[in-house]
């Protein structure tokens, strides 16, 4: 059927509301095609899409649909539990407490928070509980209009491809899921409504991963949840761990509208305007912001009186080079340690990685990819987890989660800014110091928008065409070509089979001087994002090399 059938089938079915009905009749027809045109469908981090009606949007009955699909997953292997949470969204509470009914409906049982959660607190929830599953209603870090469904296993992760493509057949198998409903006669039983009883067990495995409890903690730290469900995760392990942190009060109100912030994306300056009024009234060393979900954190420091807010990749590089190093002084050893980052993340990684006798491996984007790679590893026992990031401001410090966790990231950050300020030390100085030891990176990446029908075929015509006539950056050599999708290396003039990771429409290329530019659809958003890492003697030098790389790439996606 094409879009105009389906938006007259939703206006026909007797489920569909009378007023949701009055509204599909006040759409235009541009909104009536981007709706219509298409399923919304699962990426990188589970299904996301604006709210709305249609079934290109979130929406009670498409959450239905995915959780039918999942509910079906779930029998046919025989399994019976999940757990479910929710952050400060429109529609969250409702989508979440729907999902429970529906799972109760088909016999599974449920463990779902009373109120709003973090993220990485429901990959822990599934691995409390011993579920054989989870759901997580978030959009992450996009704005008030979206809405979001996540998928976990029974190791508290994300749903890797393999396993995403079962719900997906099983989703596929299903009649008119407007037809979808709810009985009465449910088992109520079925449904646990969970207490601050998995609130204190995360709270204190959190604390566990402290390295240097006593380091002295006096200095001040502003902190930012931007609205969301990272407040008291975030705010009460930072007190409990003896650190004086002050929140934002315009910004840690549940608000779905997001009314005190210019935008809940740590990747975004509007993230850090009212942190940082905030960090100079009350002279903060430390500011942090993490997204509505509580899984990625920004970062602010305060050097040579004034604030400089780090990006995804510094941060994840701080991290790193604060266990590696502390490990190091506190002689804590590890067999065979590794490091787990993602092909789109910096190389300075991996450089401190290698600089401390540490091994690096990448996988694909999403963080789903680390949490399997936790679980490959504590079968085989051939590698050791130490730490595992991404460049989207995204970390996990110990893995008793399986995504990325905000409240850890916050509090070794704290610890670290404590134990370099007890030195005389910021973190900007030792950062400064790590780039003087394995060479200057400037990171940053771009996105094209890309919305609605249009915007995807406009999309996969990019892609097509780079894949066709490849980036050639003038005066700057490519030394090989990793298409991801095609599944194929470029370079010397050969062209090998590439293995390493599963199918992924990402295009990777390395340059002669050490630099990378990576390109890849958005699995979240209608955009095109460019990964830039340029690598040089000085940073000055790495900042302008990278402005002539970010030009020549946005006329070649033009």
């Amino acid at each position: 059927m094409n879009y105009k059938e389906i938006y007259e089938k939703w206006l026909n079915n007797e489920n569909v509301l009378s007023e949701q009905k009055e509204e599909l009749r006040n759409m235009a027809e541009q909104q009536i095609k981007d709706a219509f045109y298409t399923d919304v469908a699962f990426g990188t981090a589970g299904m996301r899409g604006l709210m709305g009606l249609g079934p290109n949007r979130l929406n009670i009955y498409t959450i239905r649909k995915a959780t039918q699909g999942y509910a079906n997953y779930l029998k046919h292997n025989n399994l019976h539990s999940v757990a479910i949470a929710y952050d400060n969204r429109y529609n969250s509470h409702d989508f979440a407490f729907d999902c429970a009914k529906l799972l109760a409906a088909n016999g599974i049982e449920t463990y779902i928070f009373d109120t709003l959660r973090p993220t990485p607190e429901l990959s822990y929830t599934v691995r409390y509980y011993k579920c054989d599953g989870g759901i997580m209603i978030t959009a992450s870090h996009n704005p008030k209009e979206y809405n979001g469904y996540k998928l976990y296993d029974e190791t508290g992760c994300q749903l890797i491809p393999e396993l995403a493509d079962k719900v997906i057949a099983e989703i596929a198998k299903l009649g008119d899921f407007l037809d979808i409903v709810i009985p009465d006669d449910y088992d109520e039983s079925l449904i646990h409504v969970v207490n601050d009883e998995v609130d204190k067990a995360y709270y204190a495995d959190c604390l566990s991963i402290q390295l240097r409890e006593d380091v002295d903690k006096n200095f001040k730290i502003a902190f930012s949840p931007e609205h969301g469900a990272s407040y008291h995760p975030v705010m009460d392990t930072l007190r409990l761990a003896g650190y004086d942190v002050t929140e934002v009060a315009s910004q840690s109100t549940f608000d779905p509208a997001f009314s005190g912030t210019k935008t809940p994306n740590p990747e975004e300056p509007g993230a850090y305007e009212e942190v940082l009024k905030l960090a100079k009234e009350i002279d903060a060393k430390l500011l942090l912001v993490c997204d509505p979900d509580g899984d990625r954190m920004g970062v602010g420091i305060k050097h040579n009186g004034d604030y400089v807010v780090l990006n995804g990749n510094q941060t994840g590089a701080l991290l790193l080079e604060y266990i590696l190093s502390t490990y190091e002084d506190l002689g804590i050893k590890v067999a065979n340690p590794c490091m787990f980052n993602t092909v789109v993340t910096s190389d300075i990684g991996e450089a401190i990685a290698r600089y401390h006798g540490c091994d690096n491996e990448r996988t694909l984007t999403g963080f789903k990819y680390i949490g399997n790679k936790v679980r490959q590893y504590e079968k085989s026992h051939e590698k050791d987890y130490v730490f595992g990031y991404e460049e989207s401001y995204g970390s996990l410090i110990k893995p008793f989660v399986r995504d990325k966790d905000a409240t850890q990231a916050c509090l070794m950050l704290a610890e670290a800014c404590a134990y370099y300020l007890s030195k005389g030390k910021t973190l900007m100085d030792v950062m400064n110091e790590a780039y003087e030891k394995v060479g200057y990176y400037y990171d940053t990446q771009f996105s094209v928008m890309l919305p609605g029908a249009d915007g995807a075929v406009k999309l996969q015509q990019i892609m097509s065409t780079i894949r066709e006539n490849p980036l050639e950056v003038p005066g700057f050599k490519t030394l090989k070509i990793e298409d991801y999708k095609l599944q194929k290396v470029y370079g010397n003039g050969t062209v090998t089979d590439f293995k390493e990771h599963d199918v992924s429409d990402v295009l990777k290329y390395y340059l002669e001087d050490g630099s990378f530019i990576a390109i890849r659809p958005s699995g979240t958003e209608p955009k095109c994002k460019c990964y830039l890492s340029v690598k040089d003697t000085s940073m000055e030098k790495a900042k302008a090399k990278c402005e002539g790389f970010i030009s020549y790439v946005k006329q070649i996606l033009k």
